[in-house]
């Protein structure tokens, strides 16, 4: 049971600047998305962008609200992999001709960003 005072901190993944910018870029991804001039036929791969980019501050978000150091790391080390995922799908898009350089070069610079938040968080914690 919650005691009194306890509801401020209790979504405290929300404190985590690395989660402010997970939600920032994850949003950024769907609004391109969005704008895609993609062929119906390859809807699969929107889908799994959209389910990628969501999932780094999803996973960022549940490990906070894990019950241990261990499992918080571990799934700082899944953000990142999605965050590696969905790189790996803009820049197959960016191929394609859906997305164009300077596009690609923001979301790069963001995931570099994050990526290297993830890694001084998942550092800190292990030291």
């Amino acid at each position: 049971m919650m005691q009194k005072g306890d509801e401020s901190n209790i979504f405290s993944f929300q404190d985590l600047t690395v989660w402010q910018k997970a939600v920032d870029f994850a949003e950024a991804v769907i609004r391109v998305i969005a704008e895609l001039d993609a062929p119906r036929r390859h809807y699969r791969l929107v889908e799994q962008l959209e389910a990628a980019c969501t999932s780094v501050p999803m996973n960022i978000a549940e490990g906070k609200g894990r019950q241990s150091t261990k499992e918080f790391i571990q799934f700082l080390y899944i953000a990142r992999g999605s965050l590696f995922e969905v790189l790996t799908l803009l820049m197959i898009l960016q191929r394609l001709g859906w997305i164009g350089t300077e596009k690609m070069m923001e979301f790069q610079k963001m995931a570099l960003e994050i990526t290297k938040m993830l890694n001084s968080l998942i550092k800190s914690m292990r030291d």
